[in-house]
């Protein structure tokens, strides 16, 4: 008793209509008082006495009555009369009964709203059973548990695009599709419970739905949600969110086709587990790829105020953690990131989340450090209260893959237009920051180029980097080198002892840990390399071209 009144309780648990009730519905208060073993059996019997063969039958539960039925046989519990007679009639018939749980969910803040809205039926202070949302939770575990079919459908899609819903809807329940579903007698039917003068006086002036035009079932009904409901709202959602998530709506979300024509390169990113969290052992949490969220507060979301690394796992090690790790603090510092995790604990983090993946080989992370959220909008620092947000986001990714490089063919590179690399009077790029504008239009030039990436220039025309790498080249000053290398012969005589390896500074890009790599390699192989301002034409007419990155590592260059 959840001292919630009906005007119609004590007529619905007697079977008897109320007074003012006409006489001749009498028969929908009588059928309350059957149990649903009884109208699955009374529902099978007219089918197979109509056709023979069956049909189907849709019987609509309350989510908060799922007390009542045992998901292990998908009867009513404590019954065994009208299940046992349906099993004898199906045997009879040789027919047999394919069970499918369908669950509509809706957004509680809609239900909220419409709770208050008809507040004289039930009172004006629901009971977050009441709701149903976290009962639809409970109905979807017990269901899977027992290895049955469930299928999820938000009512708001429904309400949107009602073809495409039920389209899906039958797809997913392998029945036949028929436009009639979207069509209807207005008034009364039989099948309306006794209640439905109450709940249906809208629906009953319906006869279908608004097929092409605006179903928006939203419009209009811009509701406050009163402040005592707030427990309701914060109890109910959380389910709402992980169950929104199973409709088909979600898993058909995406708008456009990625290059790669596939959404998930690797199958086992579309699970990949993430790590987001605040400071504090406690704070942060592993979690599923479609369930992980950062609060709109959130200084990456409120400015894009953030750094990050990129890091790769090569059988069971992570490359130059170190490194990575040391760019990310400096980072930090530099942007002045107060409460600041731990060495330790991102370092901690890092390994419970590839751990739980399973990754030891063939992953990249991108590691993000938010300045943290905030306790109000605002651009202001001081009103960052909780600490840094870390997120991790480990993917199953190849080095040569669609989002990095073609290692064997090489990659072809544009010159970017009106983006030049900042220098470090107006944004030092030594800060590996989340302020990605800079990068991603030069990118958005090389994809209508058809090309890999873009080559940045800093303000004064000298080469810096691409919109993702750092760029190497290669130039030959021995004679003979040139024509081997360019599959010549020659008469002269020499070796490639005058290659020269050529990188720009680093006073316009962000000076990379594989491009470090790179140079420390070449002192130790005694190959001559210089860090100076390199040109355009210099890379126009080298031998030799190639970028380094964490994510593509080496990528050679084909064409400029």
């Amino acid at each position: 008793n959840l001292g919630i009144s009906r005007p119609y309780e004590e007529a619905f648990l007697a079977g008897i209509p109320p007074a003012d009730e006409d006489a001749a519905d009498a028969w929908r208060w009588q059928r309350e008082q059957q149990c649903f073993n009884e109208r699955i059996y009374h529902a099978v019997d007219t089918l197979l006495n109509n056709n023979n063969y069956g049909g189907i039958v849709f019987a609509k539960q309350m989510a908060k009555f799922a007390t009542l039925f045992d998901f292990e046989s998908n009867w009513e519990s404590g019954e065994s009369k009208w299940r046992d007679k349906c099993h004898e009639l199906l045997l009879e018939k040789n027919v047999q009964l394919v069970h499918c749980h369908v669950l509509l969910v809706r957004d509680p803040v809609s239900v909220l709203g419409s709770w208050m809205n008809s507040s004289d039926v039930h009172g004006s202070n629901p009971h977050p059973d009441e709701i149903g949302i976290t009962q639809l939770l409970d109905i979807y575990a017990k269901a899977i548990g027992g290895n049955h079919a469930v299928v999820v459908i938000d009512s708001d899609d429904l309400a949107d695009d009602p073809c495409k819903s039920l389209r899906d809807l039958c797809s997913a329940l392998n029945i036949e599709y028929d436009d009639s579903m979207l069509r209807w007698e207005a008034g009364e039917h039989e099948c309306d419970g006794p209640w439905s003068k109450w709940w249906y006086h809208n629906v009953w002036k319906s006869s279908g739905w608004n097929v092409g035009g605006d179903n928006d079932a939203r419009q209009n009904s811009y509701r406050s949600v009163p402040p005592a409901l707030l427990p309701t709202l914060r109890l109910s959602m959380p389910a709402y969110t992980f169950l929104q998530t199973l409709t088909i709506s979600h898993k058909n979300r995406a708008v456009a086709t990625p290059p790669s024509g596939k959404l998930y390169e690797d199958p086992r990113n579309e699970h990949v587990l993430v790590y987001v969290g605040a400071p504090g052992r406690t704070s942060g949490n592993i979690i599923p790829r479609d369930l992980a969220k950062i609060s709109p507060f959130d200084s990456s979301v409120q400015g894009g105020d953030a750094c990050w690394e990129g890091v790769r796992v090569y059988n069971g090690r992570i490359f130059h953690l170190d490194h990575h790790l040391n760019r990310l603090f400096r980072s930090a510092k530099a942007l002045g990131f107060e409460n600041v995790h731990s060495r330790k604990e991102i370092t901690d983090a890092i390994f419970r989340v590839l751990a739980a993946n399973g990754m030891r080989d063939g992953a990249h992370m991108r590691l993000t450090l938010t300045r943290g959220e905030k306790c109000t909008s605002s651009m202001n620092p001081y009103f960052n209260v909780y600490g840094t947000t870390l997120i991790i986001l480990p993917e199953w990714k190849p080095t040569e893959g669609a989002t990095t490089y073609d290692n064997e063919k090489g990659i072809s590179l544009i010159t970017a237009g009106a983006c030049r690399r900042s220098p470090p009077s107006t944004l030092d790029n030594k800060i590996h920051h989340n302020n990605m504008i800079q990068n991603i239009l030069p990118k958005i030039q090389a994809n209508l180029a058809g090309a890999a990436d873009s080559i940045m220039l800093d303000t004064e025309g000298f080469v810096s980097e691409t919109n993702a790498t750092n760029l190497f080249m290669v130039r030959y000053d021995n004679s003979q080198c040139c024509y081997e290398h360019n599959g010549l012969e020659s008469t002269g005589e020499g070796d490639c002892s005058g290659a020269v390896l050529l990188t720009p500074t680093a006073d316009h890009c962000l000076p990379g840990i594989t491009r470090e790599t790179v140079l420390i390699l070449a002192k130790e192989l005694e190959i001559k390399y210089e860090v100076r301002r390199v040109s355009l034409s210099e890379f126009y007419s080298a031998d030799e071209v190639f970028t380094t990155g964490t994510m593509g590592e080496l990528t050679p260059v084909t064409k400029i």
